[in-house]
């Protein structure tokens, strides 16, 4: 299975604009720019490369674990998953540093040490966090 995006730019990286077209559809032409990336214009500006793995995380690791808790005989009623991401200039250059992920769950006759181990699990082995360079952290709630 393979999946694709299509980027266009046109113009300096300060000044210019670029859009962004998923295979889905979901993002048609979505605008993005230096300034809805590095400035708090963000939503003004269209979308960025850090909060589409924001999403592109949060939705992995909300899947991950379902299939885990489903596996392991658990009901999970909700996930609720903020991904944010942190992303830094250095001397190194432009590096996103860290995915904190932050989840609030629902799920049927769970106790709180597997919930732990299973949220655990999603966040070290979610495909998304398999890729990512960067530490990946969570906190996370059981109601």
């Amino acid at each position: 299975m393979k999946r694709h995006a299509t980027s266009v730019w046109k113009g300096t990286v300060k000044e210019g604009k670029g859009s962004l077209t998923s295979q889905s559809g979901t993002l048609s032409e979505t605008p993005y720019s230096f300034a809805g990336r590095f400035t708090d214009e963000s939503g003004k500006n269209g979308t960025n490369p850090e909060e589409l793995i924001a999403a592109a995380h949060a939705g992995c690791f909300n899947m991950a674990l379902s299939n885990m808790l489903t596996e392991a005989g658990f009901n999970p009623t909700e996930l609720k998953t903020k991904a944010t991401v942190t992303i830094v200039k250095n001397d190194e250059g432009i590096k996103i540093t860290n995915s904190h992920l932050d989840l609030t769950a629902e799920i049927d006759d769970i106790d709180q040490s597997k919930f732990d181990e299973l949220a655990g699990q999603a966040k070290d082995h979610c495909p998304v966090s398999a890729v990512l360079n960067c530490e990946i952290t969570m906190d996370s709630q059981l109601k």
